[in-house]
């Protein structure tokens, strides 16, 4: 099977790493948003979701693909072993071997004590080879019903006598199995979360596949000393990663973010984001909540043709703000225009805002020949607080539909509604995801857009989409001190926000040190974070800072 993907131009490998303390691991769980997320959620574990975890042969002898239940902590969960020598659902079976490998990251993925999406219906564990021959590049197969499929694994570098540095780095193999990815994702409705490499000397840093794919979510890790591929893409600038967890290594920030999915599918197909459970639970959606709901790190920049970063994609994953945003229910948009293609689109009239500041919306956008298509969605942003200050996050995401070279091109669009002002924009000519944040936005009607160009070079006139948004006060910190404790509480949504002291506010300097920052110090009850100091006899000043690292 080896020779297969040869062929196809790549080498499938395995990522290395080994395994995190179970303090590390409590930890990242905190930093993801899972902790405050099953405080306030009790029942939302993954149940009734088929996912597959496709493995890379680690041992050559036997076959090393597979999970053993015991070590991945999932007895009594189904799990479906295949290769190219037969299906069993035994283990030990003759198909192939333990994988320490697939063992921790099945445990990041779905395991008792430390993963995810602790209750997933099933589990195909795939040889890796098999997988990606048989059913990716070798389809149309009959469908497995997986709607999410993990990929702790990447393809190896084609080095090549070829001068130019692009050839030796494969950039044909990635565009035909980037090809081969979206055709398959869009055909099944699955949502890949792919590895985007673990990086390398220059020039082997870049992201390669499978997470280099339009439609999948590309994984990339995120810490001290992380190991993780980079954007852009090589064929044609893209940006990727997605989104990132942390982890050392991509190996194990990929079941992170795909446990994360399993989680809102259930939330969504059970009816938490409202009555239309088949919008919810698309994959695009699916991929716009997680990357809308991610926190921003130190050092996170974007622009308007470069909608994510290249090294943190939309940032660290944050699985509490993105169920938040799914609670916040669909949104549909207010209004529907053309204009001439190429044309001005400044705000209309907002007569019927949204609903709700936090929400998404899967829908259409229709274009024409000469004209360019406009969703808009009005927002009174003033939550009762005229006078506060905002954050609006927004993320846009459509498909590279069945064996298309290009994409459709869409953009999103902020604009103050009563001075027709640009406040924002992410108008990639390459990618398929649009995204922006704007901190300190002030209260007032503002007009969010969902541009598609028109004329004669589309790939279609009607273009599906997801889009998830967050127009979301600045947190304020309360403090209540009774006897020797000092009690201080902010609001649980939107994560991100941690505390900070400082001993006075003369030349002051912030610092989280001592402050109790995560779960079992920071309770959360009514939607409201609570931390209880030890009051003492310095005045010791207190404030919220984003992000919290």
């Amino acid at each position: 099977m080896m020779n297969a993907l040869c062929r196809a131009g790549a080498i499938i490998i395995f990522l290395g790493g080994g395994f995190l303390p179970l303090a590390s691991r409590g930890q990242s769980l905190d930093l993801i948003g899972i902790n405050v997320l099953r405080s306030v959620v009790t029942n939302l574990n993954g149940a009734g979701i088929l996912v597959a975890q496709p493995e890379a042969d680690v041992t050559l002898s036997p076959l090393g693909f597979e999970i053993n239940p015991p070590y991945a902590y999932s007895l009594g969960r189904p799990i479906t072993y295949a290769s190219a020598d037969g299906v069993s659902t035994n283990f030990p079976n003759s198909l192939g071997g333990d994988s320490w490998h697939a063992d921790t990251v099945a445990n990041y993925f779905f395991g008792w004590t430390s993963g995810i999406a602790t209750n997933v219906a099933h589990v195909d564990n795939f040889d890796a080879n098999y997988y990606v021959t048989n059913y990716v590049l070798n389809w149309p197969q009959p469908p497995l019903g997986d709607a999410v499929v993990n990929e702790s694994f990447f393809y190896g570098y084609e080095v090549t006598n070829l001068p130019t540095p692009a050839n030796e780095l494969g950039i044909i193999d990635q565009q035909q199995i980037d090809q081969a990815y979206d055709d398959f994702s869009t055909t099944y409705g699955t949502l890949f979360v792919s590895s985007v490499g673990d990086g390398g000397s220059p020039p082997y840093q870049v992201a390669v596949p499978p997470g280099t794919a339009y439609n999948s979510i590309g994984a990339g890790s995120y810490g001290i000393g992380t190991q993780s591929g980079i954007g852009p893409t090589l064929d044609n600038g893209r940006c990727k990663p997605d989104l990132v967890a942390p982890a050392g290594v991509t190996s194990y920030s990929t079941p992170m973010i795909a446990g994360a999915a399993a989680l809102l599918l259930e939330g969504g197909g059970r009816g938490d984001g409202g009555a239309n459970t088949n919008a919810a639970t698309d994959s695009r959606t699916v991929k716009a909540l997680l990357l809308n709901g991610a926190v921003k790190p130190p050092g996170w920049t974007n622009g308007p043709n470069a909608p994510l970063d290249t090294r943190y994609g939309a940032g660290l994953l944050n699985v509490f703000n993105s169920y938040e945003e799914l609670a916040g229910g669909q949104q549909t948009n207010c209004m529907a225009a053309l204009v001439a293609a190429g044309g001005v689109h400044p705000p209309g009239t907002a007569t019927n805002p949204v609903a709700a500041l936090s929400g998404w919306d899967f829908n259409t956008v229709t274009s024409g020949a000469t004209n360019d298509a406009l969703n808009h969605y009005y927002f009174n942003v003033a939550n009762g607080n005229p006078a506060g200050r905002f954050t609006a996050t927004a993320t846009l995401v459509w498909e590279r539909q069945w064996e298309e070279t290009n994409i459709n091109r869409l953009a999103l669009f902020l604009y103050a509604a009563a001075t027709s002002n640009l406040v924002a924009c992410s108008t990639s000519l390459v990618d398929n995801v649009q995204h922006f944040r704007v901190p300190e936005l002030a209260a007032g009607m503002y007009d969010l857009q969902i541009w598609k160009a028109g004329g004669t070079n589309t790939v279609s006139t009607n273009e599906a989409y997801a889009v998830a948004f967050a127009f979301t006060a600045d947190p304020a910190l309360s403090a209540i001190r009774s006897g020797t404790n000092v009690t201080l509480t902010w609001p649980a949504y939107p994560a991100g926000y941690g505390l900070q002291t400082a001993t006075g506010l003369v030349a002051a300097v912030w610092s989280t040190n001592g402050m109790p920052n995560s779960q079992p110090l920071v309770t959360v009850t009514n939607g409201m974070n609570q931390a209880v100091l030890t009051a003492t006899n310095r005045t010791r000043f207190y404030r919220l800072s984003s992000p919290n690292f």
